[in-house]
């Protein structure tokens, strides 16, 4: 079992964030709690924070991060509905890459461009900017 201050470390939240993914059920089960009120963890709490905050990291909103930790707390019947929640999130997260690499495709020609009128002496890289 593990500390909050172990879990912070071990997943980069901080304690503060831990306690607010508590309270905002955002947890797939109830976190143990010691005779003296102090929080415990297990190794399957850190797993399920690391998931929830590689989804958070990739757009999902809490409210569904939470009505995924709902149908997971449900337990074995609703693996359709999960499996749909993730695919949607695939799906919008596939989205975002697609437009990021567009973004991507754009600067590095600007870089490239850059890179050609700096080489060739350009007095003047900005005349053409728009190109």
């Amino acid at each position: 079992m593990l500390s909050i201050g172990q879990v912070a470390e071990r997943t980069g939240l901080s304690v503060h964030a831990l306690r607010f993914y508590e309270r905002e059920g955002i947890l797939a089960h109830p976190v143990e709690r010691e005779s003296n009120g102090r929080r415990v963890y297990s190794d399957a709490d850190v797993e399920w924070l690391i998931l929830c905050t590689r989804l958070r990291a990739s757009g999902m909103p809490l409210p569904a991060i939470r009505k995924y930790a709902d149908l997971v707390r449900q337990g074995l019947g609703n693996e359709k509905d999960r499996l749909t929640l993730l695919r949607e999130h695939r799906d919008r997260v596939l989205g975002q890459l697609a437009e990021l690499e567009q973004c991507l495709g754009i600067i590095s020609k600007k870089i490239e461009w850059y890179e050609e009128a700096l080489a060739e002496g350009a007095p003047d890289p900005l005349i053409n900017e728009c190109r």
